[in-house]
């Protein structure tokens, strides 16, 4: 059973900076792609950045040059290196593993989220 278990939110101030974290159980090496999601109050939830197993990245127009993406696969992990926050950038921030399997339907994990917090 995979896990992804998130960390790395909180309160900030804009202008500001955060690092999110996502640690898998076990290989991430299985993965096709991970990512972050995000869902505000109200709102739906959305992708906010993109990182596939070839290291290719994409990003939500809204934090593109500002938020990056990176992927540990020696340490299972996953990074979103957010700055220059904005108010709007307040939600939960949820981690995603996307796992192809020739023949069957994609599977994609979650983690519970960690919430963001963007407010003087």
């Amino acid at each position: 059973q995979v896990q992804l278990v998130e960390s790395g939110g909180g309160l900030v101030q804009p202008g500001g900076s955060l690092r999110l974290s996502c640690a898998a159980s076990g290989s991430t090496f299985r993965f096709n792609a991970m990512g972050w999601f995000r869902q505000a109050p109200g709102k739906q939830r959305e992708l906010v950045a993109r990182i596939s197993s070839g290291g290719n990245t994409n990003y939500a127009r809204s934090v593109k040059g500002r938020f990056a993406i990176s992927r540990d696969n020696a340490k299972n992990t996953v990074y979103l290196q957010m700055n220059s926050l904005k108010p709007e950038d307040t939600a939960v921030y949820y981690c995603n593993a996307e796992e192809v399997v020739a023949g069957l339907p994609t599977v994609n994990y979650w983690g519970k989220g960690t919430p963001v917090t963007v407010s003087s």
